[in-house]
């Protein structure tokens, strides 16, 4: 049975659609290789600024009074101070730059600095992860619920990896570390939106990451948490969208994947 969606979560699912179906045609040309004389970088930075000129269109027209937090245009505040859509257009360039079927757009509505509802479509696999507050987490009409793993040797993770020459290389590699050894696998796969929406589905057990922008988490926080799942910093408070760290796990697993990445 499919789960009604609220009206806002239809006006933000309407316009990932939008998007995305230009964003489906632009990766095509990608796979192609087809990419002009543009050189590819190029191309994927405007398919990026097209989806975000219509994310911004879309959600205008239904909420004009709501502001905006964007990747490619920074801030833009609206007359309703407490609601303000967070959103990245295309979570995953590297990824659609080479022609890798993996990366989403991510919509959030922050609503007095809280994450409120989120929305990350993956276009190419038909993924439409929803989630409001209060109102549980949704891919496609179903159910979701983070996994039920209460063992490290058995949970499987994500992460990302920090650009080199950051010097939290060498904090990250110990991370990196002391999860290996006693847990069942670490997954990149280079969304952070998409790792956190596998997080709310149950298929990754947990998820860290390190040096984000509101934009990469913000909608996956919200899934996460109505799927049952417990999101902090990396100090355990809530305050991953100022910190810009992410710990995300099942209810089982939080506090002992906290514990190592500490």
């Amino acid at each position: 049975m499919q789960h009604p969606r609220s009206a806002l979560l239809n006006v933000m699912t309407a316009a990932a659609q939008k998007a995305a179906k230009r964003m489906v045609r632009d990766f095509g040309e990608v796979e192609n290789l087809q990419v002009s004389k543009k050189g590819p970088a190029d191309f994927v930075s405007i398919a990026d600024k097209k989806a975000e000129e219509i994310l911004v269109k879309e959600l205008r027209k239904a909420r004009p009074d709501y502001g905006f937090v964007l990747e490619e245009n920074g801030d833009i505040p609206g007359k309703d101070t407490s609601n303000t859509w967070v959103i990245d257009p295309l979570d995953g360039t590297t990824n659609f730059l080479h022609g890798i079927p993996h990366f989403a757009i991510s919509i959030c509505l922050v609503r007095d600095s809280e994450p409120f509802a989120g929305v990350v479509y993956n276009p190419v696999q038909d993924e439409m992860y929803w989630a409001e507050k209060g109102q549980g987490a949704f891919l496609n009409g179903r159910r979701l619920r983070v996994s039920g793993r209460a063992h490290m040797a058995e949970s499987l993770f994500a992460t990302g990896v920090p650009f080199l020459g950051m010097e939290k290389d060498a904090r990250f590699l110990q991370r990196l570390e002391s999860v290996m050894k006693i847990s069942s696998g670490i997954r990149r796969f280079g969304s952070a939106a998409l790792d956190l929406a596998y997080v709310a589905a149950g298929r990754y057990d947990g998820f860290w990451e390190c040096g984000l922008k509101p934009w990469d988490m913000a909608a996956g926080v919200v899934l996460v948490k109505e799927a049952g799942g417990y999101v902090s910093d990396i100090s355990g408070k809530s305050k991953m969208l100022e910190t810009g760290d992410v710990v995300a796990a099942n209810d089982k697993i939080h506090a002992q994947l906290l514990k190592l990445v500490k």
